[in-house]
């Protein structure tokens, strides 16, 4: 049986310079993403609030929570997963890792 990092196909999002508690938005294929690193642990979720399609990267985080600026809408960086209404509908999210200083993201 292959190995999942095998079969899963990796896109480099640059290099790893996000200390902890940063994030940003970052280009992978067509999507766009919000890329984070929770002290030391890297996570990414499309950059999409499922409410009303705001940019999620351009909200607050604290902790593992991004609100969207648009309307307040929360969700779990690490899970995706709406925190309040407005949203209700989880936000995708996407395997991490770090290899030589990089990010590299499956969009699989």
């Amino acid at each position: 049986m292959a190995d999942a990092n095998e079969t899963e196909k990796w896109t480099d999002l640059g290099p790893a310079d996000l200390l902890p508690g940063e994030h940003k938005s970052v280009e992978a294929g067509w999507r766009n993403l919000a890329l984070f690193n929770l002290n030391g642990t890297w996570h990414a979720i499309e950059d999409v609030c499922t409410h009303d399609g705001g940019e999620l990267s351009t909200g607050s985080f604290e902790g593992t929570t991004i609100t969207c600026p648009r309307h307040g809408a929360q969700f779990d960086v690490p899970t995706g997963k709406a925190l309040c209404f407005p949203a209700v509908t989880p936000t995708a999210v996407f395997p991490v890792r770090v290899e030589n200083g990089r990010v590299l993201v499956s969009l699989d």
